[in-house]
Parts: structure tokens; sequence; C-alpha cells
């Protein structure tokens, strides 16, 4: 995928509380995601910039914490968000169990999220309704967490 030019090119120090990540963080990131993308079927958001958005909090995240933090959550402290589980690193266990990506980081081809696997009252399903998995012999690989045998 092409990726828009975003951020200050000397790009900023997480430690200093400046959230813009490292050309290498960046790279590792998108390398990531387009990798992630072909193993579960999906694709990138129609927009470009939708994308590349959600792109520099993980990537961010992985200055800051060494792990691709999910940037669509608010977590109270994220260290121990981190040593408790992996529940929210890219790609989320929701992403796993369910092909959902509350991001739009891992979307449809007209850059919907998944919806079909959720539960009826999750709430992508009340916002999207039922978007089927247009690559089903793709991704969900802890769908053995929610499914049964």
């Amino acid at each position: 995928m092409n990726y828009p030019a975003t951020g200050d090119p000397a790009n900023g120090d997480p430690a200093n509380g400046d959230r813009t990540p490292s050309d290498q963080a960046l790279a590792r990131m998108r390398k990531y995601v387009d990798k992630y993308r072909e193993k579960s079927g999906t694709s990138a958001h129609t927009d470009a910039y939708v994308t590349e958005g959600v792109v520099m909090g993980p990537a961010a995240h992985i200055d800051e914490f060494g792990r691709p933090l999910c940037p669509c959550n608010f977590y109270a402290d994220k260290t121990a968000e981190l040593a408790a589980s992996r529940r929210w690193v890219c790609a989320c266990d929701e992403m796993k169990r369910f092909k959902y990506c509350h991001c739009l980081l891992f979307v449809t081809a007209v850059g919907l999220p998944v919806t079909e696997y959720l539960p009826d009252d999750h709430e992508g399903r009340q916002i999207y309704g039922v978007v089927t998995d247009p690559t089903p012999d793709k991704g969900r690989e802890a769908r053995h967490q929610v499914d049964p045998d």
C-alpha cells in the first residue's frame, strides 16, 4: 500500500510526551499491517488517511512500549495493560477471534469492518449491521475461542 506522507520528518521523543513515531516504528507497523492484511484476507481502508492516522498510534506505542498497543481504546495504565495480557496488542483479540477491527485498519474492500462473526449485541453489529466476510477461508486464527468445534 502507498501511505501518505505524515508527521514531522524530525520525529519526536515519546519519552518527552511527543507521540510522533520514529521512522523505524512506522516502517515496522506498515510492514506488519500489509502482511496481516494478506494473512487475514482484509483490505486497506478506502481512505489512505484513515489508515495512516490509525497506524501512527501503534507505531508510537512500539517506540514507547515495544509493542503495538491498539490506539482505539482508553487505558488507565498502558504498561499494566500490556503486562496483564496481549488482548489489545495489534492485531487485537477481537480481530483474531471475530475478524473485526474497530480501528478500521483491517476492513473489506469497501472500507467496512467484517461484523459477520460478532455476537448480535456487539457494538460493531449495532453500528454497521452484518458485513459478511469476503474471504472466510482467511484470518480468525483464534476462532476456536468463540466457535464451537
